[in-house]
């Protein structure tokens, strides 16, 4: 085969890692000069500075006014973690799960809390779930976006407005960058580190009126840690969504995501955001529409996620190798780009079926991703030369 040459042109910013992200165009150590380093959290100053946050936060992706905003451990696992034990259990409860980490929460509800009445809607990597299927007199949990294997809900419209129970969705790589409807959701949780390319180890939690009314009138019947805690002596602990905090958050960290915020709006909000991540996404669209080796992982157009790109590599060469060679491919494909310094941590997810995995979220430059596809047909060319010769 006539091998392509190499091409003349680099991203300027390799980092297509789906987790940490990258930082936003322009960042530098400049932007956290106003941190408030070495002061305790619980001061006045420190607590305004982490209400501002939040207040920037509820601003910026225009929650309802009822809602609340927290900051919380543990970033969007511990969110996530703290909405499954403080909430679930006085209804069954329906999950969905077609990746990795909502699959987690199948695990959690299912083997950690151990209740009763769970229906797991379960559907292979590169698929949804039915959701036509979903009970909505139940608790339902779910990620808006499956990060692992690049499949998203293609809107809210499948969630009943007039649900009995309570909607838990971890929204982590969606939050900044997909279009979500704030009343389909009770509880949303996301983390600095995805679309914002913030710090790792603090989560956001977002909880709506019926969110509150459940943790007021509902004690689990297990222990619940320190970290877990949202409620004192059967009230909401309203301190946690004025700025006050379980324990000791990064000031550093935090200054991070404010200029993170800052970024957001000197784009122009949460719509230039999301058509950012949009217009990332689309580069890869129309590479893969003429590129005959590769294809989404996502079966439906419409449940493509817009910020995760999950790829396979359908070349029937590749494809009939024995299973080492074939499988390994994708993960030379992801260390020869390393190399050459064109793209850092693009191989699939560890438990995801072998492939590309391509971060497209709003802090990503789109000449970056126009520059990065002819080194990905580069790569395959020169792997597969490779393979050739060693079957």
């Amino acid at each position: 085969m006539t091998l392509p040459p190499k091409p003349a042109k680099r991203p300027a910013n390799p980092r297509f890692s789906s987790g940490p992200c990258t930082k936003h165009p322009g960042w530098s150590l400049d932007g956290l000069k106003g941190a408030l380093l070495g002061r305790n959290h619980r001061q006045p100053e420190t607590k305004a500075r982490i209400e501002a946050a939040l207040l920037k936060t509820r601003e910026l992706l225009k929650l309802p006014d009822d809602y609340r905003v927290a900051l919380v451990p543990a970033s969007d696992t511990g969110a996530m973690e703290m909405a499954l034990w403080s909430l679930l259990g006085p209804k069954g409860v329906d999950v969905l799960a077609w990746e990795a980490f909502s699959r987690d929460w199948v695990t959690d509800i299912v083997e950690q809390l151990k209740l009763a009445d769970v229906r797991p809607l379960l559907a292979a990597y590169g698929n949804l779930p039915d959701l036509s299927e979903v009970k909505f007199d139940r608790d339902v949990v779910f990620a808006w976006n499956g990060t692992t294997s690049g499949v998203r809900v293609p809107n809210g419209d499948w969630i009943a407005s007039d649900r009995e129970g309570l909607t838990i969705c971890d929204a982590t790589s969606a939050v900044f960058a997909q279009d979500i409807d704030w009343r389909k959701l009770d509880v949303a949780t996301f983390s600095w580190q995805k679309v914002l390319g913030g710090e790792a180890q603090h989560g956001m939690l977002i909880l709506s009126p019926r969110a509150i009314d459940r943790l007021e009138s509902y004690a689990p019947p297990w222990p619940l840690p320190k970290l877990f805690r949202l409620t004192h002596n059967g009230k909401l602990m309203t301190e946690l969504f004025e700025g006050g905090t379980i324990n000791t958050p990064s000031m550093l960290c935090l200054e991070d995501y404010m200029d993170a915020l800052r970024f957001v709006e000197s784009v122009g909000g949460l719509e230039h955001t999301i058509a950012r991540s949009d217009a990332n996404a689309a580069v890869i669209a129309d590479w893969v529409a003429k590129t005959p080796w590769v294809d989404f992982l996502a079966q439906e157009p419409a449940a493509r996620s817009n910020t995760s790109v999950c790829l396979k590599v359908v070349d029937p060469g590749i494809v009939a190798l024995p299973p080492q060679l074939r499988d390994g491919f994708p993960q030379a494909i992801a260390d020869r780009l390393s190399e050459e310094d064109v793209a850092k941590d693009i191989a699939a997810y560890r438990h995801a079926p072998p492939g590309l995995r391509i971060w497209t979220g709003a802090m990503v430059e789109k000449a970056d991703v126009e520059a990065l596809m002819p080194w990905l047909d580069w790569a395959f060319a020169q792997e597969k030369q490779a393979v050739a010769k060693d079957a």
